[in-house]
């Protein structure tokens, strides 16, 4: 299902980008790493590392976290914040469109606190080379003047952390990169996890909500917390309006339903994409402009948006020559795959 607003703009009950629903979403925010669910191996390795600084006195190092949309880059930035007990200042890299303007937010940190430039893979090069010196030396150089007059001067800063946060990053430039100490990939979450965040998203917005019903938005979460909380507000409408303000398995189901999200968590545009290679192109393979021609998406917004969901969960191959549907996907849709098709059956794995 996709949201409609006064501008036109279309914007997806399942997406994992930031959507204006999600405006509400920092009360939900954990604070510390003890509230934060999921991600264990990266929360034990924080928290020696953030101990760490703190015993020495020290800023932490620069951090790079890294991972698919929505899975709490934000919000552990905020955490380390908080551990670390410094203030934090948020930006993104398509904000900062000039050395000057990274140079105004690095001058305006106290010591050891913290930078976190969201998409930093975004960044101009030209503001990376001025961020360069600050993350290895502490100092910005300057050029004053210009032609035979000009001349560099060197800036001191207080000692602070860099956090990046970014969803390709295999997009950031290797000087950049090899600058960052510490770097955490963020992984997909568990049917389970997302049963956690949910009670406690129910929880904090006073939600009546019995396990059954808060499972039921976990498996349809698509592995990403935004997506659950997302849902469990939506639903809690559903609940309101048309039952007793429970949510309960049944309740859950029904407005789930409602909103064409399947108990795999794909929406509508999903199953069109899928069913537009099947019938229009017996299964595939068939090249990502012709499917977004089919279907009338842009092909960029099918590889960046839809895909990625559908490639984890083995229900969508990418080949030479072009997309295929497996034997998954035909078994959800109810479809017959075509016999002798050649592909291989996949394992979905949910929990």
């Amino acid at each position: 299902m996709s949201i409609e607003f006064e501008d036109g703009v279309e914007e997806r009950i399942v997406t994992t980008s930031r959507i204006r629903d999600d405006d509400s979403e920092g009360s939900l925010r954990p604070r510390n790493l003890s509230e934060y669910v999921g991600q264990e191996k990266a929360k034990e390795n924080l928290s020696v590392f953030i101990e760490a600084a703190r015993m020495r006195g020290e800023p932490l190092d620069h951090v790079l976290l890294y991972g698919p949309p929505g899975l709490g880059k934000t919000t552990l930035a905020g955490i380390i914040s908080n551990e670390m007990n410094v203030n934090i200042r948020i930006t993104s890299g398509p904000a900062v469109e000039k050395g000057g303007d990274l140079a105004a937010l690095l001058t305006n940190l106290n010591e050891n606190d913290i930078l976190f430039i969201d998409e930093i893979h975004r960044l101009n090069r030209s503001v990376e080379e001025v961020l360069y010196p600050a993350m290895e030396d502490y100092a910005l150089d300057i050029v004053i003047g210009k032609g035979p007059a000009a001349r560099s001067i060197r800036l001191d800063l207080p000692k602070f952390t860099l956090i990046g946060a970014t969803t390709r990053a295999g997009q950031l430039t290797s000087p950049l990169r090899d600058r960052f100490g510490v770097m955490i990939r963020l992984e997909m979450y568990s049917t389970g996890e997302l049963l956690q965040i949910v009670n406690r998203s129910a929880k904090i917005l006073a939600i009546p909500t019995d396990r059954d019903g808060a499972l039921e938005i976990a498996m349809r979460s698509r592995g990403t917390p935004r997506i659950a909380n997302r849902l469990l507000k939506r639903v809690r409408d559903f609940a309101q309006v048309r039952s007793d303000g429970k949510i309960t398995k049944e309740v859950a189901d029904r407005a789930l339903l409602s909103l064409e999200i399947d108990k795999l968590g794909l929406d509508s545009i999903d199953r069109r994409m899928l069913q537009s290679i099947i019938r229009n192109f017996a299964g595939g393979p068939v090249g990502l402009d012709t499917l977004a021609a089919s279907i009338g998406e842009e092909s960029v917004t099918l590889e960046d948006v839809y895909e990625p969901y559908l490639l984890q969960i083995g229900f969508l191959n990418r080949t030479p020559r072009g997309r295929c549907v497996t034997p998954a996907a035909y078994e959800h849709l109810h479809m017959k795959a075509p016999e002798g098709a050649g592909f291989t059956q996949q394992k979905i794995e949910l929990e």
